[in-house]
């Protein structure tokens, strides 16, 4: 990652980090709480004392909820502003401005799990990034990875007449872009993410040296549709891929 790429996420991240801890409050936004997290748990299993690095924390709001599952944590994002805010919400927790494709305030084989939620989107250099996980990993180590799903960019979508999700493509499946969204719900500001097919992650995953042990594409299961605030939220949450999930082993 070049100082300029890296200066551009972290400003942007830093821009908005008041706006997404509204987002994710204590208990993430709508998608995670009803369809990624589930899976985030399922592939993370018992973390209770397990050294977890919780890689692009953002706010806290994932590092907290390992925490009290009686992990050892420590959370890392490049962004100073949303580190200030994860400390003011989880004093107890090692927060640490770090870059996920760096982890410069990592060492060699320190965690037994490393969880990187929604994050990999957000990063220009996917490579890097995946091996630096790698790194920080002991032996048999696992990483479970949640991003949003590629081939369904929610930004490329419209909803029709009957409520039916309309994706329109106007660029390359294929090719890698640096991705520049106008902003929605209450954010102000542009979103900036980075564009990569489903295949280039695995591509990534293997070259680093993972095996891919579990791959889910979330959705809401029957034990959960409680828990969805309008008719509107649970059929989209039943029928729409948001993101996907991988479980990797070193």
């Amino acid at each position: 990652m070049t100082d300029e790429q890296l200066a551009e996420v972290r400003d942007f991240w830093n821009g908005i980090a008041s706006d997404w801890q509204i987002q994710v409050g204590d208990d993430g936004d709508a998608n995670r709480r009803l369809n990624s997290d589930p899976v985030l748990w399922d592939f993370a299993g018992s973390v209770e004392g397990r050294d977890v690095l919780d890689a692009g924390c953002g706010t806290g709001y994932l590092s907290r909820k390992l925490a009290e599952r009686g992990a050892r944590v420590v959370g890392i994002d490049l962004s100073d502003e949303m580190i200030e805010i994860a400390r003011s919400r989880g004093p107890e927790i090692d927060f640490r401005v770090d870059s996920i494709t760096v982890l410069h305030s990592v060492g060699d084989e320190e965690f037994d799990l490393v969880v990187a939620n929604y994050v990999l989107m957000d990063v220009p250099h996917l490579q890097e990034a995946v091996d630096a996980i790698y790194r920080v990993l002991r032996p048999a180590g696992r990483t479970v990875v949640v991003f949003s799903h590629p081939c369904f960019p929610q930004g490329e979508r419209t909803d029709g007449a009957d409520g039916e999700a309309i994706f329109t493509w106007t660029r390359s499946y294929f090719e890698p872009l640096r991705i520049v969204e106008p902003p929605w719900g209450h954010f102000t500001s542009d979103f900036i993410w980075f564009h990569r097919p489903l295949s280039d992650y695995w591509k990534a995953f293997s070259a680093a040296g993972f095996a891919v042990t579990r791959f889910e594409e979330p959705r809401i299961t029957p034990d959960r549709y409680h828990l969805a605030t309008s008719d509107r939220e649970l059929e989209r949450s039943r029928a729409r891929p948001y993101s996907v999930a991988f479980e990797l082993q070193k």
